[in-house]
């Protein structure tokens, strides 16, 4: 599996583990936020112009990213731990992969029109800046993750 392809997965799970920190959940997702902000203004060296014009489009678009996977996937990977997948019936593990999938669409649908508008905003060249300048922040945050948690 490719690394590009490791790293979104990365990220979930390393967003998942905040959920057992529930009141603290939001700091630590605003703290993500404003690093991510700062780390990518400084990498895609925007315009005020097409800073005024990304950052909500970005800002929507990551929100609602959010709320789908933690909304939905927690619900669906609560339900996927070793001793609930021997025990549901075929019907409801059915159930289930179709409820994955309508999310996983969901998503796919967020992301193209997401990426439509980032095209009326930003040059093909920033956008694929931006696709390597996220990845090298989740790996940043992954870093400094492996790094806590060593400690601990």
């Amino acid at each position: 599996m490719k690394i590009k392809n490791i790293l979104p997965l990365l990220l979930f799970l390393l967003s998942l583990s905040f959920y057992g920190q529930n009141d603290r959940i939001d700091e630590k997702r605003e703290k993500i936020k404003a690093f991510k902000v700062s780390f990518l203004t400084t990498e895609l060296e925007l315009t005020s112009t097409e800073a005024e014009k990304f950052w909500p489009i970005y800002n929507t678009f990551d929100d609602k990213q959010f709320e789908l996977r933690h909304s939905k996937m927690k619900t669906y990977l609560s339900k996927l731990n070793d001793d609930n997948i021997n025990s549901i019936s075929e019907k409801e593990a059915a159930t289930l992969l179709s409820q994955i999938e309508s999310t996983d669409k969901e998503l796919f649908i967020l992301k193209e029109k997401y990426m439509a508008n980032l095209k009326k905003v930003l040059s093909a060249k920033k956008i694929l800046k931006l696709k390597k300048s996220e990845d090298d922040l989740y790996r940043k945050l992954l870093k400094q993750y492996k790094e806590k948690a060593s400690k601990n």
